[in-house]
């Protein structure tokens, strides 16, 4: 038997090797793994992917959908964002989105997308997003999240930049046929809200921040610009005039988080804040995108990201969170100059100086400063 045990032991994988060679031969020129998407896409050890189960308007233009994801999902912390694929006119294109909830019974994930003009995947989800449809994940990603041990918090929120905040307050505070659930790990949290929309029609999970607010377990400062106007941070603490007791969390455009930023840092306050795009500070002076892989040349403005400019005139570009974070964009810049949109920092690229590989850019946060040669 030890004579003969090894060599069965080693025969073992070569039998294997040739099964799994004789499947791919069958299925040439697919693989076997392509047949087992179509009938298995959610299995474990799949690329991962979601199918959608529920669509539900919120507003006008904004819609909560219901994914189930595939077996590999690790789960999220209340408030990070998943990042999710979609195929568009036979694009695939990635956005991320804040989930909406803490973890369900139901292991299913929620996002809330409303649909921004001209918003390609935004719109396309909203209105075009039916049960059983697949989508491409991403494991949840983020920072934005409550302290696990409790205390004094305010969030200031902003249009869709509620739905972070929405995600920790529901998981705080769940709601059952019954009403709001009382839970004692909740018990630690003092928490104000204040939520910034348009007017009360556009104002994504209105509802649920009143029920929260008339349950006594937060405090709700709704502002309307058609009823209140523009909200002016200098007088934030008018509207909570606890302000300095308490860690704010904030969400929105980048023209709220900035002045919050400026506000906090003048008071020497804490402030934590999230936002799903690159904030334009400095414009330069543009100049033509030669792209060495396709041979496109794209006329690139100074306030535009060489990304944006480039699918604007029908590149195919790689693309994920358009905000500077996840790196899914990263070309090589072989030859010329691009600008930082959010610093003014100048990254160049001479021949012969970068060893034939290129310096890597983020073309989602990054203009062209001059004429400028891309390896894609």
């Amino acid at each position: 038997m030890s004579l003969t045990a090894p060599s069965t032991r080693a025969a073992r994988p070569s039998l294997r090797r040739r099964l799994v060679q004789l499947a791919e031969r069958a299925t040439s020129p697919l693989l076997p793994a392509d047949y087992l998407d179509l009938f298995d896409p959610l299995r474990p050890g799949a690329d991962l992917r979601g199918r959608i189960v529920e669509v539900h308007p919120e507003t006008a233009d904004a819609a909560t959908i219901v994914i189930r994801p595939g077996a590999d999902w690790a789960g999220h912390v209340p408030g990070q964002y998943v990042r999710i694929g979609v195929d568009v006119d036979g694009v695939r294109q990635w956005r991320a989105y804040s989930l909406t909830h803490g973890p369900r019974p139901d292991g299913h994930i929620s996002i809330t997308v409303k649909a921004v003009p001209d918003g390609l995947v935004s719109t396309h989800l909203v209105r075009e997003s039916r049960p059983g449809t697949l989508v491409h994940l991403e494991q949840a990603q983020g920072e934005f999240v409550l302290p696990g041990d409790g205390g004094r918090f305010l969030f200031v929120t902003a249009g869709s930049g509620v739905t972070p905040v929405i995600g920790m307050l529901r998981n705080l505070f769940p709601v059952a046929d019954a009403g709001v659930v009382r839970l004692p790990r909740s018990a630690a949290y003092d928490i104000v809200v204040v939520h910034v929309a348009p007017s009360a029609p556009d104002s994504i999970f209105i509802d649920n921040l009143r029920a929260l607010d008339a349950a006594g377990l937060i405090r709700l400062v709704a502002r309307y610009d058609d009823e209140h106007g523009v909200l002016d941070v200098e007088h934030l603490d008018e509207l909570v005039p606890d302000l300095h007791e308490r860690q704010t969390l904030a969400c929105g455009p980048g023209g709220l988080l900035d002045a919050l930023e400026r506000h906090h840092q003048a008071r020497g306050l804490q402030l934590l804040t999230e936002q799903f795009r690159a904030t334009t500070l400095v414009v330069g002076e543009g100049g033509k995108v030669a792209f060495s892989g396709s041979g496109a040349t794209v006329a690139a403005d100074g306030g535009t990201p060489i990304l944006d400019a480039a699918e604007a005139a029908g590149v195919l570009m790689p693309s994920g969170c358009r905000m500077g974070i996840c790196f899914g964009c990263v070309l090589p810049l072989r030859e010329g100059a691009v600008r930082d949109l959010r610093t003014g920092a100048v990254t160049t690229a001479t021949p012969g100086e970068t060893e034939g590989r290129g310096v890597p850019i983020q073309t989602c946060i990054s203009a062209a400063a001059g004429a400028c040669v891309i390896d894609h």
